[in-house]
This record gives C-alpha cells, sequence and structure tokens, in this order.
C-alpha cells in the first residue's frame, strides 16, 4: 500500500503538499455532503408534528416514515453499492455525486406529497439515495489517510451527523413555523444538487493517481470471500451488534425526544429545535470529535483503549439521561442530557476506524456498508417505528405522558452497547491491521 499523507484540517500535521492539500480538500467536501446528508434524512423529526396533523398520521405511521420507509432500502442497497465501490476501477467521486443528486431531489419531493403513500415512496427515495455515500466515503478517507489517523478522519466525516442533525432541527423548526413544513423539505433539497456537481468537478478519486500496475496489482476478493473475511472477526461482530444498538436508541430518541419536549413540557417546534440543536446539537458534535481524538491518542499505546471511552462512557451516562427524562423542569431536563449526548456520539470514529481496519483495503467499503446496514435496518428502521408503537400502547394509560415512559426504557438500555464495544476492545490487539 503506498504512503498515505497525514490528515489536515486541524486533525493532524500535513505536508505542504498538492496531495495533502486534496487531502484537505476531500476531507472538508466530504463532510459537507454527509452534512446534508443527515440534514435531509432527519429533518423529519422536527417536523414530525406538523406532517402528522397535515397528512392524519398515527404514531405508529409517522415512526414508519421516519425509520422503516428510509432505512430498509437504504440497507439493502447498501451492500451491493459498495462491492461496487470496492472494485478499483470504480470511481468513488462519481458514485457520492450521484448519489447526492438522487437523495437531495427526492428529499425535495417529500415537500410535494398529499398523502402518506406519497410521504412514504418519497422517503423510500432518500433512502436510496443515500446508500451510496457512506461506505464509499469511507473507503476514500481510508485511502487517503494514515492508519493512526483514521479514527480522527472517520470522526471528522462523522461529524455531519450530529452537524446536520443541528441543522435540520433549526432550520425545520424555523421555517416550518414560518412557512411550513413543505418549504422546509424543498429548502433543505435543493442546494444538493448543485453540492453534487461541485464533488463532480473538485474531487478527485485518488485510485486514479496511482501506477496503473499498482491498480492492477490488487486482488480483488468475491462477495463471499469478503463476507468471510468481515465476519472471521469477532471484534468486528461485537461493534457491529454495540453500533446497531446505539443506532436503535440513538435514532428512536432523537425523533421521540422533540416530541417529548413537545408534549410533555409544553414547547412549540421552533423552541425543541433550536434547544435540541444548540444544546444537545453541539454536545453530540463535539463528542464525535472527541471520541476521534481520544482514540488516536490512547489506541497507539494500546489498540483495546480505540473503544474504552465508548464502551465505559455508555456505561456511566445511563443513569444520569434516565434523570434527564425524568425531570418536570424543561430546562433540567435538557441540561442532564448534554454529557449523555456527548458520550453516546463518541463511538463513531472509534467505531469505523477500527472496521476500516479490521480488514483488508478490498472489503473495507463492504465492511462499513454491513455496520451501516444493522444501524439503519435495526436503527434506524426499528428504533423510531418501534418507539411510536410503544407510545401508542402505552397512551391509553398515560397520555400524553407515554413518550416519557418509553424514554425511560432507552436510557437503561444503553447498556449493552457499552457491554459489546467492551469485548470489541479486548480483540483489537489481535485482530488491527497494519495498513
Amino acid at each position: 500500500m503506498t504512503d498515505k499523507p497525514a490528515l489536515a484540517a486541524g486533525i493532524g500535521s500535513p505536508p505542504s503538499d498538492s496531495a495533502a492539500a486534496h487531502t484537505r480538500t476531500m476531507l472538508w467536501l466530504l463532510l459537507i455532503v454527509y452534512i446534508f446528508n443527515f440534514l435531509d434524512r432527519q429533518i423529519v423529526n422536527i417536523l414530525a408534528e406538523p406532517i402528522k396533523g397535515a397528512l392524519g398520521l398515527s404514531d405508529t405511521e409517522l415512526g414508519l416514515l421516519a425509520g422503516p420507509a428510509f432505512a430498509v432500502f437504504y440497507a439493502l442497497l447498501g451492500i451491493p453499492i459498495a462491492r461496487y465501490a470496492d472494485k478499483p476501477g470504480t470511481n468513488r467521486v462519481h458514485l457520492i455525486a450521484l448519489a447526492l443528486a438522487i437523495w437531495s431531489a427526492m428529499t425535495a419531493v417529500c415537500g410535494l406529497v398529499q398523502n402518506f403513500a406519497q410521504m412514504l415512496f418519497a422517503r423510500i427515495g432518500v433512502g436510496i439515495g443515500e446508500a451510496g455515500c457512506t461506505p464509499a466515503a469511507h473507503s476514500l478517507i481510508s485511502d487517503s489517510v494514515a492508519p493512526e489517523k483514521r479514527s480522527s478522519a472517520i470522526a471528522f466525516y462523522g461529524l455531519g451527523v450530529p452537524i446536520g442533525s443541528l441543522l435540520g432541527l433549526i432550520i425545520g423548526g424555523i421555517v416550518n413555523d414560518l412557512y411550513g413544513w413543505r418549504v422546509a423539505l424543498m429548502l433543505v433539497g435543493a442546494p444538493g444538487l448543485l453540492l453534487a456537481l461541485v464533488v463532480l468537478f473538485v474531487m478527485r478519486e485518488p485510485r486514479h493517481g496511482r501506477a496503473a500496475e499498482a491498480v492492477a496489482a490488487v486482488t480483488p476478493l468475491s462477495t463471499r470471500e469478503a463476507m468471510r473475511e468481515i465476519f472471521a472477526s469477532r471484534a468486528f461482530v461485537y461493534i457491529l451488534i454495540a453500533a446497531s444498538v446505539t443506532a436503535f436508541l440513538g435514532y428512536g430518541k432523537s425523533l421521540w425526544t422533540i416530541s417529548f419536549f413537545i408534549r410533555s413540557h409544553g414547547l412549540s417546534t421552533t423552541e425543541a429545535g433550536l434547544s435540541m440543536a444548540v444544546v444537545l446539537g453541539l454536545a453530540a458534535a463535539f463528542g464525535t470529535w472527541l471520541g476521534g481524538r481520544i482514540a488516536d491518542t490512547y489506541g497507539t499505546r494500546d489498540k483495546r483503549h480505540i473503544l474504552t471511552f465508548p464502551a465505559y462512557g455508555m456505561a456511566i451516562v445511563a443513569p444520569i439521561l434516565f434523570l434527564g427524562y425524568h425531570m418536570e423542569h424543561w430546562l433540567v431536563a435538557m441540561a442532564l442530557l448534554v454529557v449523555p449526548s456527548v458520550v453516546n456520539n463518541a463511538y463513531y470514529g472509534p467505531a469505523y476506524g477500527c472496521v476500516q481496519g479490521l480488514v483488508r483495503p478490498q472489503a473495507r467499503a463492504v465492511a462499513a456498508s454491513i455496520m451501516l446496514f444493522g444501524q439503519n435496518l435495526i436503527g434506524l428502521g426499528l428504533g423510531p417505528f418501534l418507539f411510536g408503537v410503544l407510545s401508542d400502547q402505552l397512551a391509553p394509560t398515560y397520555g400524553q405522558e407515554s413518550v416519557r415512559y418509553v424514554l425511560y426504557g432507552a436510557a437503561w438500555l444503553g447498556l449493552v452497547p457499552a457491554f459489546f464495544f467492551w469485548r470489541a476492545s479486548l480483540r483489537l490487539k489481535a485482530e488491527l491491521k497494519s495498513g
């Protein structure tokens, strides 16, 4: 494998050459793309209540739109698209640009729907487009950044999750109150089409900068060989379980915590959106960055420490999260959710960085897509939906407070991913590859 330029943009110490400059440009563009990815995906969280009222939806149907409608197609298409991305001749930049154009257009279409069925198909379209982004992006990053900076690099890309969600809450809440939820969806979808052109003409595929002989010398893996190599790693299996449960809880809480503050604490969509964005969104962004930094700093001393922070941190914050949902004053409740938001988002860089190091380059995009399959099918697909089903089941007993009781259980379930991250950390020294 060729030497890789050091990570830039404040994450590492870059050399002043063209390769490092392009790496910086690539990382920043990929971050912006991922911000749009989560902005378009998660804006329905803050718009959930007005969409429910306008289309006459139940909580179960609302959970279906926020979860399975997007996640099932995202998860099912992710692996074959990742197999295509892993082929030596594939231009991953073109793949990401096309995916961005598709999901942006379908987000705008969501603002035009007139009923549940139309919204369902539009959300499916968003999921189809977004399936082509992250596996290819992780593969690009791993080909461009030194292994000892990989967790920080992927965490930098992962900042798109909290930043995109933050912007979705702010833009969605304000625009909905001023102009309605339809305008909000069209407003966030349209700019992605322009960004797709920027990606297409500014970013370069690093494979094309290598000697043809080097590319040809890479032995491709069949799907069966790639799967066998990936699932032979016990560390990967533990990380997959932990990340999937983390996503299940995270996606469920991100949708229904907003509804919790609106229903139980009487906030408007603007108040809930701004509060969640500024307080919890910034905390999540800090946690994503911090997790990558801690993993690279202490992981060089002992590889098991790459996952120490998410493993022990998630266990510690579970009771704090429970108390946050229990408090009656919304400011106290919001304040208690800050530290859990930091810690529960710290896993992204370490987990995905490990995944890229547990397999050979020919299987990296597929490994990332399997992680995303679990996180989206189990997490996004079931989290918001099952939280909504449970809320409907508890509503006859607890009324408007039904969401609060669902969130009580979600707080304590954070002990499950903590356990599996700890189990995975014990395998890293034996299983992580050097390249």
